[in-house]
């Protein structure tokens, strides 16, 4: 592969929504906005460049297909990919890194003059970090089933103009409202490359991680009410102050996850990430609590003993305070293994081209968690320096991304070449 080829894409991809940071190179790039636009004709005409039909679909989701000439072309492709659009102020890997090695593993077969015998397609999904539009992982929701057109079409936004837009309008308006469906179903297998965002391939000062499993992700509200009274004039023994329980709350979720790992899984995580405290007054007792947990492991029972004992510490607060609480579990997506047939393409590609791999669970979601519902699936990690991302100061070293594409190069050749 080509290493500069590479580079020159992801940092022209970085131009676009470019903001100006104190360390680092940030980028805002949300979908249906101008740069969202930019970076989509880029990828597009880059696409076009190496020789690849390019399909929009009805969401926006944004394939080019290699057909070799000695390939099948109704044979189900091989697709690899990730997203374009970022978090505020977010760094320049997250999603396009992913995207862009796909293209350059495709470059990459056709200047060694290699020709599988299935389609290989890249693929850049709509949506994912859900910054604007749903709540993430968005075009491969739809590319799944999992979501309708109609629906995701229908999600509306802030237009900056004091009103809303829908996902629909703001496509259209930025040239990006294809037609048909991205089937994942369709496809032989999926590989998609990321930064780690995280320290352990670094630590291991390994270049490549092959991931085994997405983390299952659980969110969970919580509201405890007592009783809203005056600061000054309410003696202590008589408030049911709901901010007071809604603090051991906070501790009983820390201390169940870190039971958790202690017992059962290591990669179990708990987090109580929002507080939302009413009236919010200096010199008023608090009379309600609604509060965020983010629960998280790749082992579901793991996950459950966390929500389990959060559910049982309200119990105890309604008992021992006086308070009134409520538990509600929004959302809830189960860990999701990574296909086998898949990682060990993987690590074959590695030994062959001698770069050291090791496994590893994602901590965070990825449109992989969606494909993989649907047909054989994988996802490969490159180091992330000091495991910072979702920020300016996101960093892989340019010969880990390149050592991490030759990886996916790899592996997409024996996969369609029906391995």
């Amino acid at each position: 592969m080509d290493r500069e080829r590479l580079r020159e894409d992801v940092e022209r991809n970085a131009e676009f929504g470019r903001i100006e940071a104190e360390e680092g190179r940030g980028r805002t790039v949300l979908t249906g906005t101008e740069a969202n636009r930019e970076a989509r004709e880029y990828l597009v005409e880059r696409l076009e460049d190496a020789g690849l039909e390019v399909r929009i679909d009805a969401v926006g989701n944004v394939a080019g297909r290699w057909t070799p000439d000695g390939a099948d072309p109704d044979a189900a492709p091989v697709a690899a990919g990730s997203h374009l659009d970022s978090v505020p102020e977010g760094g320049i890997f997250d999603g396009p890194l992913g995207v862009y090695a796909a293209l350059e593993a495709v470059r990459a077969m056709q200047d060694a003059g290699v020709e599988p015998s299935r389609p290989v397609a890249v693929v850049s999904f709509t949506e994912e970090e859900g910054q604007r539009f749903a709540s993430g992982l968005l075009g491969s929701s739809v590319a799944v089933g999992e979501r309708s057109v109609e629906e995701a079409l229908a999600l509306e936004a802030d237009d900056g103009e004091g009103g809303t837009v829908t996902l629909e309008a703001a496509l259209e308006s930025i040239g990006f409202r294809g037609e048909g469906l991205l089937d994942a179903s369709e496809l032989d297998a999926w590989l998609e490359l990321h930064v780690e965002q995280s320290e352990r391939l670094e630590s291991a000062g390994v270049p490549m991680g092959v991931v085994t499993s997405i983390t299952g992700i659980t969110h969970c509200e919580a509201v405890v009410r007592g009783e809203a009274d005056h600061a000054g004039a309410t003696p202590m023994v008589d408030r049911t102050d709901a901010l007071a329980a809604a603090s051991e709350f906070v501790l009983d979720v820390e201390q169940a996850a870190n039971e958790v790992v202690a017992a059962e899984s290591d990669t179990a995580v708990g987090t109580l990430g929002s507080l939302d405290v009413r009236p919010n007054a200096t010199n008023v007792v608090p009379g309600v609590v609604e509060m965020g947990v983010d629960v998280r492991d790749v082992d579901r029972d793991a996950m459950q003993e966390i929500v389990s004992q959060s559910r049982e510490s309200l119990a105890r607060l309604e008992r021992e305070r006086g308070v009134e609480t409520e538990f509600r579990r929004p959302f809830d997506l189960e860990p999701t293994p990574m296909s086998d047939r898949v990682r060990g393409a993987a690590h074959g590609a590695g030994e062959a081209a001698g770069i050291e791999t090791m496994d590893l669970h994602s901590g965070a979601a990825h449109d992989t968690m969606h494909v993989a519902s649907v047909t054989d699936a994988g996802l490969l990690f490159a180091p992330s320096r000091d495991g910072i991302s979702h920020n300016p100061k996101e960093w892989t070293d340019w010969d880990d991304c390149a050592a991490a594409t030759r990886v996916l190069a790899g592996a997409l050749a024996d996969l369609a070449d029906g391995r």
